[in-house]
């Protein structure tokens, strides 16, 4: 009777066991299945992001370069942005005056001293009316 008791607790555990194998087994075939959709998916994507940059490429091939002149006055302006940007490089850091600003002349951008006033940054009242 003993053996006859194990050899069921063997069976069952072994029916378990099958059981728990078959549902591992079902949910990697799931898995698989999402990964080979995400895949799918993500080689769609690169194909269609290959096509547009081939697209884009292409589109730059066949594009005109711009007119010899007008290459000339742009060379020109970005050497001349290069030039004058030491003198521009103080003001510009906020640590110097305006470079057109000659000896005499007012600074164009004059600190402003802050008013110590309670309502700072407040828009003034208005005044009273009399009455019609």
């Amino acid at each position: 009777m003993e053996l006859l008791e194990e050899h069921e607790d063997i069976l069952r555990g072994r029916a378990e066991l099958l059981q728990q194998m078959e549902s591992h087994r079902e949910q990697l075939n799931t898995l698989r299945t999402q990964q080979v959709k995400e895949r799918e998916a993500a080689r769609l994507r690169n194909a269609t992001l290959l096509q547009d940059l081939q697209m884009i490429e292409d589109h730059l091939k066949v594009r005109q370069l711009p007119h010899p002149q007008l290459l000339a006055l742009q060379t020109k302006y970005w050497a001349s942005v290069e030039e004058s940007l030491p003198a521009w490089e103080h003001f510009l850091l906020g640590k110097g005056p305006h470079p057109t600003d000659g000896p005499g002349q007012i600074p164009r951008r004059a600190k402003r001293i802050p008013s110590t006033s309670k309502d700072q940054g407040l828009p003034p009242r208005p005044k009273p009316r009399p009455a019609r």
